[in-house]
């Protein structure tokens, strides 16, 4: 490697704490709307442990709540996460014990949104879709997310995003090509286009024209971002929090709307066993190409398929991939990511907040273990304890 952090556990006022010979740090934020309650938990317990990113990449919820921590310095991002502003309904003053009454009241309050759609973020259309002429701009989606729009020039500095002052990305989909895309402040001027394509969810939300050509929600093809950084050969050594908000594991369904839950987990949650799967199985391989070109006699180091063979053999990262995964609350719908109630994201950021808290508590958790192949992953499973293990892989 070209350059490296310093060998240092030390925290600093710039970089916060960081594992040894840790180059970067990234947050990669799924999307799962009300859901993301549990991402700003997560942020705020690395931000009580002077953990702080050097990356955020997000789609959907995970996208906005990325460029408010990615649009805000340390010191004030707690404070704008906690703004009240989508979250100002307050559906009953009180609810008594019990799943059953709190499943009375997160339906109650989906059904609000449903109808009256949810401030600061979006609000229905005067004239329903199925009855707009074709063309016209009610005739694509069931809201309007001029509110968002509003609620993002509030709480985000887009100078402060692309000051690049931190590595930040958003994932859309191109409407007429289906092609994936990510909006990065590396070679993009983000605005607030940029997060709200990646929050278009149809048919509930309109895409959004960024340039010339329209965009939607990035899950539809992939609600984890976790690719693009996996993309980049910049050989740094990462320290990964991929935060999910789906569960792919559950349970039985035992009635149609735990069938509709179910469905949308699956459907939604991330790929990420596969894709660090994939990576360890390509740093392996480098490793092997390395130790093959080695072998060979200086007579075929200007053979062409030498050259070609030679930066792959050259390039080495190491990643740690520590995922967490937001488990399923007893008295969640499958209307659970637009059930934006105050008690219910209150419960969804206290998960988030505990789950971080309970494993930075032990650093060692994050310190260096050496390790055969470039990539280390771990995932943690429904049946341990901690939502969240890690084991990690950086070089000397």
């Amino acid at each position: 490697m070209d350059a490296r952090s310093p060998n240092l556990e030390q925290p600093s006022a710039a970089r916060g704490w960081r594992p040894q010979r840790c180059d970067r740090i990234a947050l990669v934020l799924q999307g799962g709307g009300a859901l993301g309650a549990y991402q700003a938990g997560v942020y705020q317990a690395l931000h009580e442990a002077r953990i702080e990113p050097d990356w955020v990449c997000g789609v959907s919820i995970g996208a906005i709540n990325s460029a408010i921590i990615a649009g805000n310095p340390p010191e004030r991002r707690l404070e704008r996460l906690h703004r009240d502003r989508i979250t100002s309904r307050k559906i009953w003053h009180y609810t008594p014990d019990g799943d059953i009454f709190r499943k009375a009241r997160n339906f109650i309050s989906s059904f609000m949104t449903t109808t009256l759609g949810q401030p600061g973020f979006f609000a229905p259309h005067p004239t329903s879709p199925w009855l707009s002429p074709a063309g016209a701009r009610t005739a694509t989606s069931y809201y309007d997310t001029a509110p968002l729009r509003a609620s993002l020039l509030e709480l985000v500095d887009f100078d402060r995003i692309n000051d690049k002052k931190i590595r930040f990305a958003v994932g859309a989909v191109n409407v007429l090509s289906g092609n994936f895309i990510y909006f990065d402040n590396a070679h993009d001027e983000i605005v607030p286009e940029h997060v709200m394509a990646s929050g278009a969810l149809p048919p509930a939300l309109p895409m959004v024209k960024v340039g010339t050509d329209h965009f939607w929600d990035g899950g539809i093809v992939s609600n984890t971002p976790l690719q693009h950084l996996l993309d980049q050969e910049d050989n740094l050594n990462s320290l990964v929090f991929q935060v999910d908000l789906f569960s792919a594991r559950g349970d039985l369904p035992k009635n149609l709307d735990e069938v509709l839950e179910r469905s949308k987990d699956i459907q939604y949650s991330s790929k990420t066993r596969l894709n660090t799967k994939q990576v360890q199985e390509l740093e392996s391989l480098r490793l092997a190409v390395g130790r093959l070109l080695r072998k060979l006699p200086a007579s075929l180091h200007h053979d062409p398929d030498y050259k070609l063979l030679q930066p792959l053999a050259e390039y080495k990262r190491h990643l740690t991939i520590a995922h967490l995964i937001n488990r399923r609350l007893a008295s969640s719908t499958n209307s659970k990511d637009f059930e934006f109630s105050r008690t219910t994201v209150r419960q969804l950021w206290e998960a988030g907040l505990e789950d971080v808290r309970r494993t930075v508590s032990h650093r060692a958790r994050l310190k260096h273990r050496n390790s055969s192949t470039g990539c280390g992953c771990s995932i943690s499973p429904p049946e341990q304890g901690d939502r969240i293990v890690t084991e990690n892989d950086y070089p000397a």
